[in-house]
Order: C-alpha cells, then sequence, then structure tokens
C-alpha cells in the first residue's frame, strides 16, 4: 500500500473504516482535499490502472482503504509536481518496493521550468510552462491552441500556467475520448463563468472590508461556495440525464 502524509485523503479513508466504499463515497472523500476531482476522473485513473478496486457481481465498483489512499497520492502529485500518469505510476511502483523517492520541486511564478527549488519567502499558487503542461497533458501545441481558441485554458502571466491549467487539460482530454470536442465545451464554459461571477458578487464586500481578517475569511468562503456549486453543478446535471451514478 502507498502510504500517503498525514491529513487530506488518507485521513478521510481511514475514518471511513475498514469496510468497502462505493464510487460516490470515495469521491465525497477525496473532494475534501480536492474539490475538483469527478467521478470521470476516478474512473480514467482506474482505465491507466493506476488503481484496481473490487468489482462486485453486478459491475459495481468497490474501493478499500488503500485505493483511496492511492488516489490522493495520485491526484496530490499531479497537483503538486504536474507529472505525468506514466511517471506517477512508475513513482507509486518504486514506493510499493520500498524505495525512496524524490519528486520535482516546482518554482515560484517567474522561476520558468528551472525545477530549482522554490523560495520560502511565503505561499505562492505554482506556474508551470507551455511545454510542461503539453508534457502532463500529452498534447500537442496545435491542440492547446485549438483549447485556447475558444477560451478554454490561457496562461495566467507571462505565459505560465496555474494548477487549474492542468486539471482542465485533462477533462477536456478526457471528455475528447467520447467525441466531443472543444467547441462542444464553450456553453460550458459560459455557464461556469456566470457561476464564477455570482460566488464573487456574493464574495465581494468581504474582500472590501477594513477589517484584514474579513478580508482573509474571504478566500474561505469562496472555495466554500466555489465547492457548493461544483456539487448542484454536478447534481443539476444528473438530475436532467435521469441517472444514479454508483
Amino acid at each position: 500500500m502507498v502510504q500517503t502524509p498525514s491529513g487530506g485523503a488518507g485521513n478521510g479513508a481511514a475514518a471511513a473504516g475498514t469496510g468497502l466504499m462505493s464510487i460516490g463515497a470515495v469521491l465525497s472523500v477525496l473532494r475534501e482535499e480536492f474539490p475538483e476531482v469527478t467521478i470521470s476522473k476516478i474512473r480514467f485513473l482506474e482505465s491507466e490502472g493506476l488503481i484496481e478496486p473490487q468489482r462486485t457481481p453486478s459491475g459495481y465498483r468497490k474501493f478499500d482503504a488503500g485505493d483511496v489512499e492511492r488516489l490522493g497520492h495520485v491526484l496530490r502529485m499531479q497537483r503538486d509536481h504536474y507529472l505525468p500518469l506514466k511517471v506517477i505510476r512508475e513513482h507509486l511502483d518504486a514506493m510499493e518496493r520500498g524505495e525512496v523517492v524524490h519528486l520535482p520541486a516546482l518554482g515560484r511564478p517567474g522561476d520558468g521550468d528551472t525545477g530549482q527549488e522554490p523560495t520560502t519567502e511565503g505561499p505562492t499558487a505554482a506556474r508551470i510552462g507551455r511545454g510542461r503542461l503539453l508534457a502532463a497533458a500529452g498534447i500537442d501545441e496545435r491542440v492547446l491552441a485549438e483549447w485556447e481558441s475558444y477560451g478554454l485554458l490561457a496562461p495566467v502571466e507571462d505565459g505560465m500556467y496555474d494548477a487549474e491549467s492542468v486539471t482542465l487539460a485533462g477533462l477536456i482530454t478526457e471528455l475528447g475520448r467520447f467525441g466531443i470536442e472543444p467547441r462542444h465545451l464553450r456553453a460550458m464554459k459560459a455557464a461556469a463563468d456566470r457561476e464564477a461571477g455570482l460566488v464573487d458578487q456574493v464574495v465581494a464586500p468581504l474582500r472590501r472590508h477594513r477589517n484584514p481578517q474579513t478580508r482573509a475569511h474571504a478566500q474561505a468562503r469562496t472555495k466554500e461556495l466555489a465547492g457548493l456549486t461544483v456539487k448542484l453543478h454536478a447534481a443539476l446535471v444528473q438530475a436532467a440525464l435521469g441517472i444514479r451514478l454508483p
């Protein structure tokens, strides 16, 4: 079993005890640390051989605590180190053999893709260059340019991309497997922008408050509202399709 640092998905799995969990229960555990994760993402990681959940006679997936820990580790390596799945699989295999694994550190904004250790002046969002985004997503320049032309992805500053860009690239790629093209996703992007605008409208008074503690609380409130919005959006889509996911 791959051991993960304390906190996050590892603690959620431990709290679930030794019983097996449905994919929906696993999603709830993982979203404590990874609010952007989806059932589709979990299924994709399974299809890539990164996890092997048990199956009931009727075909439903059942995950144990080790599966959830492994999923948390995979998602953490993608989020914090932007590693492609092939490299993540190699790291996990090495860890299961008891080998010491050293992961690459990300530079601070402006450092480019040097891979140098980040400084300790304060917390900053990780940034990666265009080349590393292409490698992490497994796409070429033509595909990325098409995504950007539809407003699905965009560099944040100085040609650098943030962690959300890697997540978005993975999801767009997964949808492409079903024949859903970037042009089909414009409506989803527009809906997301409207939802973000609504959240921003609610949180804006906190950001403008004279009390520093109140302004700091705005970020936590934004994350909370974003998580609720994502859950509502998913529930509305499932209701519209008349399905219940296992």
